[in-house]
């Protein structure tokens, strides 16, 4: 009883403590406009590909490499889903672009779409195992636009606006169930086995690369032998593998009701579908800790607390010039400030930002190099420049109104937590104390300071330290403490271009609607690879593609946390007016839209 009241206490106290953070100290950071835009914007594609060419090995575990070695969706079983019930999924080029994953054209050969991973890309041993899939950072954070000559431009450390994590959950429990023909019990998991047996024995006979496609990677060639070896693994223990991966499905897909129950009442549907780019991360994190309460028979009823008490439905972020958001230490060494990660800055180090957003799968042992190689990537890596041309003189124009109206807030290093913008507050209050403590322990657990991990041959310890300070004995400082981050933080703007739409939960399409907010769409489509240069934004009414059956519609306003206001009128602090709302200066509103397509 002592120890359960102590660990109360310390939860109730972790959301208690508060110390609000504050802006850097002007003059604010402004950067200048080119003179020539198509000299600035050859020059920052050329950057940009020499930083990720600089870090190839880094670059190559965020876009390709799964969340753990030892658990996930059994890749062969991934790969064979389409055969069970093909109506369900996408082209027979990649059956996953029927939840927005895409196949990049800058690596062909890769044996699935952009965004899966799988286990034997880093496993020490080839055939120690058999390869296990799972999302990788680039599902959500390899974006494309289309540009004016129809050909994709892929927007590295953007926003996939298409990945659609909710419905590819929804069609693997709906795909078992079409397997399942309406068996129960371990009799429809021995029928799901044969079935996936007899369609691995199809594929194979026909295509000796099927699962593969005879990829290579480094030194390890994922050819025809390496795909029957595994194919050999697999079969082995088939029936007990694929029963623990159809159960965790199914937990999953429960889970996940139960958050659309909680949180989402008259949204049910639309949850169900899901919204492409965007997720509820918090919430799909909270699952796994209802899926183990209701393991436990006498508190089943009660699995729901763990839970979030509000809906996070969020837009998927740009995860570019990490650096910019680096927090550092007061002058103590016992908090960190200026800066931070999430929207609202409630994780504080990059590592363990990271490695919440890994945490989501609730996979066993997370592979923290992951986490690393995302860090050493994302800290620098530049923000893709506009594809498009600018008007430089507008922009010049756009450069004093921004310096005087926006950049004091959206600078590097502002941690700052805002929440007089009138923006819904849902997503600020999504981590109740119970899982402020839970994230905690979990992000200890996968990485303390003596976890040591190897990589490109050398022992580290990713979690020991931050900035040259120890973090022994500084569990508490994982994440911020909850009254730190009631709102959200005013990112810098870089590539500010490729976030929309826009606000936390993208319920603004463009960055004019965003500065005239007397025109708010209240629907809108969203995820359209075209762009509207006009208003800076993706496409978003059905005239402006030629790709009518891209994208859907959005319905802002549906529930609370989906509001798209906020952001729309002037703010006054101390003697100064910020102008937010640009209604009745529309010039203005365009200056300052032609300025931003320059960071």
């Amino acid at each position: 009883m002592k120890i359960t009241l102590s660990i109360l206490f310390a939860v109730l106290l972790s959301g208690c403590i508060a110390h609000p953070l504050e802006a850097p100290l002007p003059p604010a950071v402004v950067s200048e406009v080119p003179e020539n835009w198509e000299q600035a914007q050859a020059r920052k594609y050329q950057e940009k590909s020499n930083y990720i060419q600089s870090r190839q090995v880094a670059y190559d575990w965020f876009g390709n490499f799964a969340f753990s070695e030892i658990d996930g969706i059994p890749y062969i079983a991934l790969k064979l889903l389409p055969k069970l019930a093909p109506q369900l999924w996408g082209s027979d080029e990649n059956f996953l672009d029927a939840v927005g994953l895409f196949i990049d054209e800058r690596q062909q050969s890769y044996p699935i779409a952009r965004g899966i991973g799988f286990s034997g890309l880093s496993r020490a041993e080839a055939q120690g195992n058999i390869d296990y899939a799972s999302f990788t950072c680039g599902a959500c954070h390899i974006g494309r636009v289309r540009l004016e000559s129809g050909q994709i431009d892929y927007l590295d450390g953007g926003v996939n606006t298409t990945f659609n994590i909710a419905l590819f959950r929804v069609k693997l429990y709906q795909t078992l169930q079409t397997a399942y023909a309406g068996e129960a019990d371990d009799t429809k998991y021995q029928l799901l086995t044969q079935k996936l047996l007899d369609a691995l024995d199809t594929v194979h006979q026909q295509n000796p690369n099927y699962f593969y496609n005879n990829f290579q990677a480094g030194d390890r060639n994922f050819d025809a032998g390496y795909e029957a070896a595994q194919i050999a693994l697999f079969k082995q223990h088939a029936e007990q593998t694929i029963k623990q991966f159809a159960q965790r499905a199914e937990a999953e897909y429960e889970g996940f009701g139960a958050l659309i129950a909680k949180n989402y009442a008259g949204l049910e549907s639309e949850m169900l579908a899901g919204f492409p780019g965007m997720a509820d991360a918090t919430g799909l994190s909270a699952i796994n800790g209802y899926i183990s309460l209701r393991k436990i028979p006498i508190i089943k009823g009660f699995a729901s607390v763990t839970l979030p008490p509000e809906p996070g439905i969020t837009d998927f972020m740009s995860v570019w010039e990490q650096g910019k958001r680096r927090a550092s230490w007061d002058k103590s060494h016992t908090r960190l400030i200026n800066g931070g990660g999430q929207w609202n800055g409630n994780v504080p180090m990059p590592i363990y930002r990271n490695l919440i957003a890994m945490l989501t799968l609730g996979l066993e042992k997370t592979d923290v190099r992951v986490a690393a190689f995302a860090e050493e990537l994302l800290d620098g890596l530049p923000a893709s420049p506009y594809p498009f041309n600018v008007d430089i003189g507008l922009a010049k124009k756009g450069q004093a109104l921004f310096a005087e109206h926006c950049a004091d807030c959206h600078q590097p290093k502002n941690g700052k937590v805002y929440d007089n913008l009138g923006t819904s507050m849902k997503r600020a209050y999504v981590v109740g104390a119970l899982l402020n403590y839970a994230a905690h322990k979990q992000l200890y657990a996968n990485c303390a300071p003596d976890t040591t991990v190897q990589l490109e041959g050398k022992d580290i310890k990713p979690c020991a330290e931050f900035d040259g300070v120890s973090l022994d004995d500084k569990k508490d400082l994982l994440m911020s403490p909850n009254n730190e981050h009631r709102g959200y933080n005013a990112r810098p703007l870089s590539g500010i271009w490729a976030q929309a739409p826009y606000l936390h939960n993208g319920t603004v399409p463009t960055v004019y609607h965003l500065l005239v907010p007397d025109e708010r769409p209240a629907s809108f489509i969203k995820s359209k690879l075209d762009y509207d240069p006009r208003y800076l934004g993706f496409a978003w009414n059905a005239g402006q593609t030629a790709n009518p059956n891209e994208g859907y519609l959005f319905q802002a306003n549906a529930i609370s946390a989906l509001s798209n206001k906020g952001h729309d009128k002037d703010i006054v602090e101390g003697k100064k007016t910020y102008r937010l709302n640009w209604s009745g200066d529309k010039p203005g509103a365009f200056a300052i839209i032609e300025y931003l397509k320059t960071l």
